[in-house]
């Protein structure tokens, strides 16, 4: 049976994600999906709109098979170790023979052949992108320019013209990237994103809509009925279901009071000692705190940003924080080699069967509980500690109970739900 692999957070699963799916399924004429979805927090450096149970749910009724956890020390990072993470669990898996990402213009061959050129930096390569981190740009930013620039002084003018900054781009460049560097034997395939772009905040389509304008609708319109449109009734029954219970929408300011903590309880040095305070953003981050007309996030947000320090840096910068996540877990000897087991959230009958042959194929220890793992395992320790502090943000679990629901809850068997 081949099996294609979707990187995902579902924050929620919508119609975007179910086309992307289907579409997947069809062009690489798989009959099962595995998806390696986020936990709790997210890429940007947010918390996730509804728990990560909820969000398997949507992924299994949506047409998953499979869903593994990519852990919280990859799920929070910049794109060079989410997409790390992410490409290093489905090639684990031994069953998934091809991967697939969504771009703004659906073109992969440009793509890999800069993953192929830049995969081990070359000298010249690291040169350009000190030169573009000294102008003050943001990374991304950088990275792309750098690229670009690149390939142009090799030659490759056509595909030194390619778009990286996009997005989606960036992403399924260092997808592809992962790929060349852990020398996975998955075959990449990618399809356009259709009628929404990636962050867009306003809806433009009748049926499709992205993740972010849905969250926008229901964080600050706190309408359910808004978002019909825009997501498949299964996903629509589990984030009714949610919301009846008081457990989403949740944003970044259930967590503020316990982010300002975590800041006024440290000194400048024990800041800088977490992982993405770098450049002095200790004492920024400080010194900030006595004219914040409010100990709301967003104003938090608002008086760090500047050119350099971009929203998702500092919410990244901040998550840190909450979550205390120390550099020495975070460094690149680490992450490189930190993927050190696959956690099962969810599976269908398909992904039964996928399981079973995982038996033989899975090159890591597959885990169906955080209670017994085989070994200490210290990316689980961090993701366990994080789901912790997720429920401390929810309001609508009161009880002590659910900051260990990761100890008690087992994998999801969509025939059952």
């Amino acid at each position: 049976m081949r099996t294609v692999g979707l990187i995902v957070e579902y924050n929620p699963f919508h119609n975007g994600h179910l086309y992307h799916l289907q579409q997947s399924r069809k062009i690489t004429q798989a009959g099962a999906v595995v998806a390696v979805m986020s936990g709790h927090f997210l890429q940007r450096g947010e918390p996730a709109l509804l728990d990560k149970w909820a969000r398997t749910r949507m992924a299994l009724a949506g047409g998953c098979d499979l869903v593994i956890e990519l852990p919280v020390a990859y799920a929070t990072q910049a794109a060079e170790w989410f997409a790390y993470g992410a490409v290093a669990l489905l090639e684990a898996t031994g069953v998934v023979d091809s991967f697939c990402f969504g771009t703004e213009n659906g073109e992969l061959d440009p793509l890999l052949r800069a993953a192929d050129i830049v995969a081990e930096e070359p000298p010249a390569f690291k040169a350009l992108l000190k030169q573009q981190l000294q102008t003050g740009i943001s990374y991304p930013s950088a990275y792309s320019s750098a690229i670009s620039s690149y390939l142009a002084e090799l030659g490759h003018a056509s595909d030194a013209a390619f778009p990286f900054a996009l997005p989606n781009h960036t992403l399924g460049l260092h997808y592809l990237l992962a790929r060349s560097r852990l020398q996975a034997k998955m075959e990449p395939f990618t399809i356009a994103r259709e009628k929404a772009a990636y962050n867009q905040e306003t809806v433009t389509d009748s049926q499709i809509a992205s993740a972010t304008a849905i969250r926008k609708l229901l964080l600050e319109q706190k309408s359910l009925e808004e978002t019909r449109p825009y997501m498949p009734q299964s996903s629509l029954d589990v984030l009714q279901e949610e919301w009846s219970a008081g457990r989403c929408p949740i944003s970044w300011e259930p967590f503020t009071n316990a982010l300002l903590h975590a800041i006024v309880t440290r000194s400048p040095q024990e800041l800088s000692a977490l992982h993405e305070i770098t450049e002095g953003l200790e004492y920024r981050i400080r010194n900030a705190l006595p004219s914040l007309p409010s100990r709301s996030f967003d104003d938090l947000l608002g008086a760090l940003k500047t050119k350099r320090y971009t929203r998702t840096k500092l919410q990244r910068s901040l998550l840190a924080i909450l979550l205390g996540h120390r550099k020495e877990d975070f460094s690149s000897d680490k992450l490189a080699s930190g993927v050190e087991y696959i956690r099962v959230l969810g599976f269908s009958e398909k992904g039964k069967l996928l399981l079973r042959r995982m038996r033989k194929s899975a090159k890591l220890p597959v885990l169906l509980s955080a209670a017994r793992p085989t070994k200490p395992y210290r990316y689980l320790e961090l993701d366990t500690q994080a789901s912790s502090v997720y429920m401390l943000g929810v309001p609508g679990q009161t009880s002590a109970s659910s900051m260990f629901r990761d100890f008690t809850e087992k994998p999801m068997f969509a025939e059952e739900l």
